[in-house]
């Protein structure tokens, strides 16, 4: 099976292994998302896959997939109705983020506590940062 992704700007073909990827299907068993508890289990298992210094091609489609599901589903769940600010702070609930844990995307305690608090929005910078963060459209934050 051929498999095309991007990484870092570049698009890259690659060569699945389809024993490594059914053993990694088999252990993270994704199906469409159906309520938050799934989306925090799909959600800790992206968050694995992206803590390793580099994936294989395997890893590299299931956090591919993951991502989509989790996508469809946070879509689904918060919709664009909802302040950019307030899908936000649902979305820091549902994966059981703080604060803190958005320095490296938002850049200061202050901005980030504004931004929650509505004293301040989210710019279309720091917009496309939480999409990249959260894999999420950018849509969703502005």
């Amino acid at each position: 099976m051929l498999n095309t992704t991007k990484t870092s700007g570049k698009a890259i073909a690659s060569k699945i292994n389809q024993r490594a990827y059914a053993k990694l299907l088999t252990e993270a068993l994704p199906a469409v998302i159906t309520s938050k508890a799934q989306n925090r289990r799909a959600c800790a298992i992206i968050d694995d896959l992206m803590s390793k210094k580099s994936l294989t091609p395997e890893e590299t489609q299931l956090l591919a997939l993951l991502g989509r599901l989790c996508s469809d589903f946070e879509r689904r769940a918060y919709p664009s109705d909802v302040e950019p600010r307030e899908h936000l702070a649902a979305l820091m609930e549902e994966r059981g983020l703080k604060q803190a844990d958005l320095l490296p995307v938002l850049g200061s305690r202050s901005a980030i506590s504004e931004i929650l608090s509505g004293k301040r929005g989210i710019s279309k910078a720091q917009a496309k940062r939480l999409a990249v963060f959260f894999n999420l459209p950018v849509e969703i934050f502005v």
